[in-house]
């Protein structure tokens, strides 16, 4: 990484390319309408390496309760700590709206990101069957949460 890390809150007009990242990321993307609809409801970060987008994130904040929605890095900018810098921005800004715990969804099969949340504090509490729609069928989502700290 030689370009700093940094980041701001996406607007209507990053919308291009947060789908084109979104798109390339996952086999099941959110769709424009619902990053339309999170505009007004959610905390929606860009990540970015120089003048390069490379990553967003979405986490909702409910009272004391933070739930991480969405964290995308871009495939060829993965493997290089990005999501970690990503993650602990969106848990920072979760903390500073008075969020004291997080919890999160994510697919059965994404082990990489399993990790990744595992490394920042984040520990299974539990499972939803088949929660995700997954290639052939249904895909089982893990549950995690974290307490949140200064």
């Amino acid at each position: 990484m030689s370009d700093a890390v940094t980041f701001r809150p996406m607007t209507e007009a990053d919308l291009d390319t947060v789908l084109k990242i979104e798109y390339a990321a996952f086999s099941h993307p959110w769709t424009r309408g619902i990053f339309l609809d999170g505009l007004g409801k959610y905390h929606i970060w860009l990540m970015f390496e120089g003048e390069q987008q490379v990553g967003h994130g979405v986490v909702q904040i409910i009272l004391d309760e933070a739930h991480l929605l969405n964290i995308t890095v871009k495939p060829e900018s993965q493997g290089r700590g990005l999501g970690l810098k990503l993650l602990e921005h969106l848990m920072s800004i979760a903390y500073k709206h008075e969020a004291r715990e997080c919890f999160l969804e994510l697919r059965d099969s994404n082990t990489a990101a399993f990790k990744l949340y595992e490394r920042y504090g984040f520990n299974e509490i539990g499972r939803r069957r088949d929660y995700y729609p997954a290639v052939g069928g249904r895909e089982d989502a893990v549950v995690m949460a974290c307490t949140l700290v200064d």
